[in-house]
């Protein structure tokens, strides 16, 4: 991005945006200078329609002069073995622009301590998920390095691999959450699809032998859509009704969040708060692992 993305230019935002100084290169602006400027920008981006140049400029500079906390906090990450520094720093920008979409200058807070931690969360969630093959709780994670670091242990002073019920005493935890633990551990690693699926099946004349791959069925693109329809609904029936009316309005009805104020008679800088603090819920709602 450079200043503001696709035909936008400073004449589309001048009577919207009049108080914003316009940037063609907002990435190289230094640290400092974005600090102070992203407090303007902040304020004009509370009172700006969504969906308008203007809004879209705001939006857009702010991201391109906070890169460079993408890059700080990505810098801690270099050395972690696997993933591409671009791709920690695309994955860091993700978080930087929820931050900035859920920035209040209300809070009273500097934006770089309240970005930081979204920042870094993403980057640490895209560590987690990629680094296994397979997704499994973070607490099935912990334990089996626990596991594994007790096995290590107990070989040494018993000159054998321990048990099962040997590794729960050492660790404090029943057989159950060992047992637990090293099925986990299996999701660590994954086989090929290629491999044979019946070591019978390869060296039969004529035939190439039979897959794991050729044993699965496809993808229903659909499912998750279904899958996160079944987990909403229950969330949305906790909201209380005035909660329900909002997201209705802007969602069912897709109205704007001017709109939605001249509806409810609030201003739209509240109706922006209303919206992302029940998002914010319905997220954390959907975030929970069973």
């Amino acid at each position: 991005m450079t200043g503001v993305t696709g035909s936008t230019s400073a004449a589309d935002i001048s009577g919207a945006a009049d108080e914003l100084p316009w940037i063609e290169d907002a990435g190289k602006i230094a640290p400092k200078d974005a600090r102070a400027l992203s407090k303007l920008f902040f304020d004009r981006l509370q009172v700006l329609e969504e969906g308008t140049a203007a809004h879209q400029y705001a939006r857009s500079t702010l991201i391109e002069m906070n890169l460079s906390l993408v890059r700080f906090a990505a810098g801690r990450f270099r050395n972690r073995g696997s993933g591409d520094m671009e791709d920690i720093v695309q994955v860091g920008t993700i978080g930087l622009i929820k931050a900035i979409d859920r920035f209040d200058l209300s809070r009273e807070v500097e934006f770089t301590s309240f970005a930081v931690p979204y920042i870094v969360g993403e980057i640490k969630r895209f560590f987690r998920d990629t680094t296994w093959a397979v997704h499994v709780p973070r607490r099935l994670q912990e334990l089996r390095v626990d596991i594994a670091k007790a096995k290590e242990f107990l070989a040494t002073d018993l000159d054998r691999d321990p048990t099962v019920q040997e590794l729960a005493g050492h660790l404090g935890i029943t057989e159950d959450e060992v047992s637990e633990g090293i099925v986990a551990a299996n999701g660590y690693t994954a086989g090929s699809l290629d491999m044979p699926a019946d070591a019978t099946d390869t060296g039969r004349i004529g035939t190439p032998g039979r897959t794991f791959a050729d044993a699965l069925g496809e993808a229903d693109p659909a499912m998750e859509a279904v899958e996160n329809l079944q987990a909403l609904a229950p969330l949305l029936g906790d909201l209380d009704a005035r909660e329900h009316r909002i997201i209705e309005m802007r969602f069912g009805q897709e109205l704007t969040q001017s709109q939605i104020g001249a509806e409810l008679g609030i201003s739209q800088m509240h109706v922006s708060r209303l919206i992302s603090r029940i998002l914010g819920k319905l997220r954390n709602g959907m975030l929970v692992e069973e």
